[in-house]
């Protein structure tokens, strides 16, 4: 066999409504598995729900620097989290996407409005 009869016969098969399907069949499986990855951090969204409610509490809105305040104390408290599932202190990839996650958090309770 030559190579110009395989590459013929794939592309007869690519195109005959088998190898349609089947090319078909693996985009959605990828489209799934790309649709179906959730960002890490919502693995913690309780503790980030905590998190946030907590700093609201404890700082008020009149303090000086309360906003950045509030974000180092949800933070901080949100670390302690991670520590105390994973047992072991939070690297900066980690760190990371946790400060992400209390952004993200943060905005879904002040767009409900339950803070």
């Amino acid at each position: 066999m030559t190579m110009e009869l395989v590459l013929a016969g794939f592309w007869a098969l690519a195109n005959s409504p088998v190898g349609v399907s089947l090319v078909a069949c693996a985009a959605l499986w990828l489209a799934n598995r790309a649709y179906a990855a959730k960002p890490e951090w919502q693995a913690y969204e309780g503790a980030l729900i905590q998190a946030v409610r907590w700093a609201e509490k404890e700082i008020t809105d009149g303090a000086e620097g309360g906003y950045l305040r509030r974000a180092d104390t949800a933070l901080k408290y949100a670390l302690a989290a991670y520590e105390r599932v994973n047992g072991k202190r939070a690297d900066d990839r980690a760190r990371e996407m946790l400060a992400q996650g209390l952004e993200v958090v943060h905005a879904d309770l002040a767009a409900a409005g339950v803070m």
